[in-house]
């Protein structure tokens, strides 16, 4: 007997799993320039802080530039360290009206230090999944020593999340694939 709800719950918390995976690397700077690396910048504005998006406009009008065009001028200085802050590897430098962020050329070094942490957080993608895999099993357990479902049972449910379990991580296995590809991209 086959519970859809448990298969359904199961499938759901891999692929938000997945999805703080794709999240996570997105920010990972690649080379190329996106706004994506800037999301997470917290300025410092009107006495609390706010993320950078709500309080500027980003652009990348180059392939290796980021623009950010701060709404209220007086903001333009705690943007601009608030950038330095996030410790990023950034060096923005403004105009007074605009903020320009060049990106440095990615060495071959900090190439395989990013692979490192694309590699690092496609385990804890899979720890995740694994983790979601134990305690699926531990709910089918459960039921099994209550007589809900026979052993048989049990064995089938074990194959289909193992199944749904190896496709997840099939997925994870690819993402961080590509991310490493896009990375080691010259």
């Amino acid at each position: 007997m086959i519970d859809p709800a448990i298969l359904q719950s199961l499938d759901q918390r891999m692929i938000k799993a997945l999805q703080a995976l794709k999240e996570e690397l997105s920010g990972l700077r690649t080379g190329r320039a996106s706004t994506v690396l800037l999301e997470k910048v917290m300025v410092v504005a009107y006495g609390s802080e706010t993320p950078l998006n709500q309080v500027a406009t980003l652009n990348v009008p180059e392939p290796r530039m980021i623009t950010v065009q701060p709404w209220d001028k007086k903001l333009i200085k705690s943007i601009e360290k608030a950038i330095l802050e996030a410790n990023l590897g950034l060096n923005p430098s403004n105009d007074g009206v605009l903020i320009r962020v060049p990106l440095p050329e990615l060495t071959e070094e900090r190439r395989k230090e990013l692979v490192k942490l694309v590699y690092k957080a496609g385990e804890g993608a899979k720890v995740a999944l694994r983790n979601v895999r134990r305690e699926t099993m531990d709910q089918y357990k459960k039921m099994e020593k209550n007589k809900e479902i026979s052993q048989d049972d049990l064995r089938q449910m074990e194959k289909v999340v193992q199944e749904h379990t190896d496709q997840h991580v099939k997925e994870v296995d690819e993402i961080v694939t590509h991310k490493e590809a896009d990375v080691m991209r010259v």
